[in-house]
């Protein structure tokens, strides 16, 4: 079924063509629909027996559409009211911990001292925000008891490059030359091979599809003699929402072999107050500051990434670092720690998400991050349990902070992962993370995190349960229309894919 926008008219004695929305749902055409104002907010006529005396030559139309200010001021509040987030109602993606950001932290960043500062003024002048950052790598440093602590990477991916490149600048120090294979299970976040090939490192890829975690087995048939391998990259809990059994045996034949154990923190959120990371043999680590710590989250940005190292990497992480002497706090660069891979970003990292990731800390303390993990592991697995009889779960045991399904129940009555998303939509929810890990077919990641209550989550576990009863009851013809109520329905995806329209007018 084609896109379709659902714009009703009607028509009046002049035959006016006028725009008409059903109730309070908003529907909104394009501003260059809108053309043709009367009293138009850009390219004004010019006045009458006026010459310029400014010596420039005349503007050309500059190619806006046509329309007044308050129809652009409609247009966009309109269209805002489309966006779906985690303050609409339940965010339940798989693997992006979309949970509530406290409205403290956001007033803490507002900050006058805070928000008001420049990265270039004097040391001298911003005591309090260094002291912030030191104060916030000290956490980060007892959460994952990883004594190093670099803030500056932008955010999740860049914290993977900055991890990586203290992998390689640690092996380039130390001559072990001919170490070019980083080791990555075949269920990973798409980003962790980029990195790695990013780096110069040759992929190889640890099976992981039988049981979704990594064997002692398939890792040491991967390693083979070691010789070459310089790292691996793990995910833990890892995409499939398991927590890696076997990961501390696998860490101590990585170590002896001579490589170094970089820990994507992706799913930190599973584990935060719970488990530190260096207990189960990680060696570097980055951090989402926009997940686990709330802070928000989407939308390109903002984000933070910082990584944690072992006492022995942290010569090597990227500059600036936040160093204490006596009372005074400063940042280290490359005349301070000649041996560190360099400068990744511009100044000093994102310091409104640190502001907004110390507060979060502070505010739960210990006790209450702890409960962080437990609610959200709480929350996916009680998921689990309630849908696990209608829908397909392809690993057994319990999950951590996300359960994973898949759409085998309701595949052979023609229904897909996708028809289960998008009636989702159709029921007033947002779909779940879908066909991702790659490795399980028709994939439905969901996670709930600790900040949604049971009563929501209750409603999503009702609605999904419907769609599982209905096709086995075979009502399963609807679920290929869905949505219907939405501003916009189904795209015929494969001519969106081999004929997109780039442009508009697509003519021009």
């Amino acid at each position: 079924m084609s896109a379709e926008r659902k714009i009703e008219t009607v028509t009046t004695g002049q035959n006016e063509i006028i725009e008409f929305n059903r109730g309070l749902l908003y529907e909104e055409s394009l501003l260059w629909e809108k053309e043709h104002a009367d009293h138009p907010g850009v390219d004004l006529p010019a006045p009458e027996n006026l010459k310029s005396r400014t010596g420039v030559p005349d503007r050309e139309n500059i190619g806006l559409p046509q329309v007044s200010e308050p129809q652009v001021l409609r247009h966009f509040v309109k269209m805002s009211t489309w966006n779906y987030s985690i303050d609409h109602g339940f965010f339940p993606l798989g693997s992006c911990t979309m949970k509530h950001n406290p409205r403290l932290n956001e007033k803490l960043a507002r900050l006058p001292g805070f928000a008001q500062i420049h990265p270039l003024q004097p040391e001298s002048t911003v005591q309090g925000a260094l002291k912030l950052m030191h104060e916030l790598q000290h956490w980060l440093a007892e959460l994952t008891g990883l004594p190093g602590v670099c803030l500056a990477p932008a955010a999740g991916a860049h914290g993977e490059l900055a991890g990586i490149m203290t992998i390689k600048r640690a092996h380039e120090m130390k001559g072990n030359k001919g170490r070019n294979v980083m080791l990555i299970p075949d269920s990973a976040h798409g980003t962790n091979p980029a990195t790695a090939a990013m780096c110069g490192y040759t992929v190889k890829s640890i099976s992981t599809k039988e049981t979704g975690r990594l064997t002692v087995a398939a890792f040491k048939e991967a390693l083979g003699d070691g010789k070459d391998v310089a790292g691996m990259m793990v995910t833990n809990p890892n995409t499939c929402g398991l927590f890696e059994t076997e990961i501390q045996e696998i860490a101590k034949l990585l170590h002896k072999a001579g490589g170094y154990f970089y820990c994507d923190g992706a799913n930190f959120n599973a584990l935060v107050g719970k488990v530190r990371p260096a207990d189960f043999g990680v060696d570097v680590m980055h951090i989402n500051l926009h997940k686990t710590f709330s802070t928000p989250h989407g939308g390109g940005g903002p984000g933070s990434g910082p990584i944690c190292t072992t006492a022995e990497l942290a010569p090597y992480v990227p500059v600036p670092t936040v160093v204490k002497n006596g009372e005074t706090y400063s940042l280290q660069w490359e005349k301070d720690r000649p041996e560190t891979l360099g400068q990744l970003k511009g100044f000093q990292g994102q310091f409104g998400m640190h502001v907004r990731a110390l507060s979060y800390m502070m505010s739960h303390g210990a006790d209450g991050l702890k409960q962080v993990a437990e609610d959200a592991v709480l929350g996916a697995n009680y998921i689990m349990a309630s849908l696990k009889n209608d829908f397909h779960a392809p690993f057994d045991g319990p999950c951590m902070h996300e359960c994973l399904l898949t759409d085998k129940n309701q595949k052979d009555a023609g229904v897909t992962t996708l028809d289960i998303a998008k009636a989702l939509c159709e029921k007033g929810f947002h779909p779940m993370t879908v066909y991702f890990p790659l490795v399980v077919s028709g994939a439905m990641l969901i996670e709930p995190t600790e900040t949604e209550s049971k009563d929501s989550i209750d409603r999503f576990i009702a609605a999904m349960k419907e769609f599982a009863a209905d096709v086995r009851e075979g009502d399963s013809e609807k679920y290929h229309a869905f949505p219907e109520s939405t501003p916009r329905r189904r795209l015929d995806e494969v001519k969106a894919a081999r004929t997109p329209v780039l442009r508009w007018p697509s003519d021009i």
